[in-house]
């Protein structure tokens, strides 16, 4: 069933604006969450999915693209009536409806609910920050490529986040939210940068390439996502990603450099597009090279074009490298996985490609390999 009640995070010309969530209503919803650990509470706002209001109050529900496409958030609703934002929503193939499952992140309820999750359920975060509504105007649009665009958000409120994470983002007029990392750290910052690789049917992409401009607004929910990065953790790192699941890398290259991480620990990024030309953020690598005191390496893997060069001729310090983003990664990884952690972020067939390669190759363990798979 699905309702015309406005969503969480409306819009003003002013992003001094509170952007939170609305003052608690008479239709507030108490959400109850039966998992293999207990029994959790929550309340959740008008307009809110049972996802995101869990979230933002710190319960660990179980999520990974927090869009509809995934599956992840799958659970049972025990009492209760709710409503589907994105009846179409892929991550739907993965749960039975007419047993009354639902996907949380695109289920709001209509009364108070009782929801059972397969999964252990506790509260509070250790690392990361709380996920918030926010109020972004688009600033910035810059083209990459002929299909990549970097974009950046300013915020009606600082925002804090851990390299590695990553907002889900709303346009009016297009269904469902989607999920995009960011190319930038800080904290306590007002400004966003993220980019978008194009494909065949992609809303939000298309949205950006053909009708978006400076000073649309755009509703922002985050930070998310665990495959973070956190010098305290003493490893090397190893970052394999295609298209624009780079921004998640550049990002902890980013706090990496900020840190001198590379001082006294290796780094290798492993960046696979399928021509040169289509190649972006090259200015960045080389300026992260140059800072790493010899200890960082990137290759860009190149699966449709042999170029015979091993460098880049305008960027030296970037190494190329013909094949498909994993097998060029195995080839130059062999022997060299000593304290390494993994991180892995694209397509689903790359990261599937990806995590059989460290999983299979370089027998990594599950705690050594992080990854996001936006589909």
């Amino acid at each position: 069933m699905l309702e015309s009640n406005p969503r969480p995070g409306p819009f003003s010309d002013d992003l001094s604006a509170s952007p939170e969530m609305p003052e608690p209503a008479r239709d507030t919803r108490l959400i109850e969450v039966q998992s293999k650990s207990g029994s959790t509470g929550f309340a959740c706002e008008p307009g809110e999915t049972i996802l995101h209001a869990g979230l933002r109050q710190g319960v660990t529900l179980p999520y990974e693209c927090a869009t509809g496409t995934c599956g992840s958030c799958r659970a049972k609703v025990g009492s209760g009536e709710v409503a589907v934002d994105w009846d179409e929503a892929p991550g739907h193939s993965r749960v039975k409806r007419e047993r009354g499952e639902i996907l949380m992140c695109q289920t709001r309820p209509l009364t108070d609910c009782v929801v059972r999750v397969p999964a252990n359920v506790s509260v509070g975060f250790p690392r990361h920050a709380l996920p918030q509504h926010f109020g972004g105007r688009l600033d910035v649009i810059r083209r990459l490529t002929p299909d990549v665009i970097h974009f950046e958000l300013s915020l009606s409120q600082p925002i804090s986040f851990d390299a590695g994470q990553f907002v889900l983002l709303r346009v009016a007029g297009l269904e469902g939210m989607r999920a995009y990392s960011m190319v930038s750290y800080g904290r306590n910052v007002r400004t966003l940068q993220l980019v978008v690789k194009r494909k065949p049917g992609g809303g939000f992409g298309n949205w950006l390439f053909e009708e978006a401009r400076e000073g649309l607004f755009i509703d922002v929910f985050g930070p998310l996502g665990r495959a973070t990065f956190h010098p305290d953790e003493d490893h090397n790192l190893l970052m394999i990603a295609g298209g624009s699941g780079v921004a998640g890398m550049m990002s902890i290259l980013e706090r990496a450099t900020q840190e001198d991480y590379f001082r006294s620990h290796r780094g290798y990024v492993f960046f696979g597009v399928r021509k040169l030309v289509d190649c972006f953020y090259l200015e960045e690598f080389s300026r992260y090279v140059r800072a790493a005191h010899g200890n960082l390496e990137v290759t860009i893997a190149l699966s449709d074009e042999d170029c015979g060069e091993t460098c880049h001729a305008q960027y030296p310090e970037v190494q190329l490298a013909f094949g498909m983003v994993h097998e060029v990664c195995a080839r130059a990884m062999e022997g060299r996985y000593d304290n390494v952690m993994s991180y892995i972020a694209g397509p689903p067939p790359m990261v599937d490609g990806a995590l059989r390669t460290l999983i299979v190759g370089a027998r990594a363990t599950p705690d050594r390999i992080r990854y996001d798979k936006f589909g």
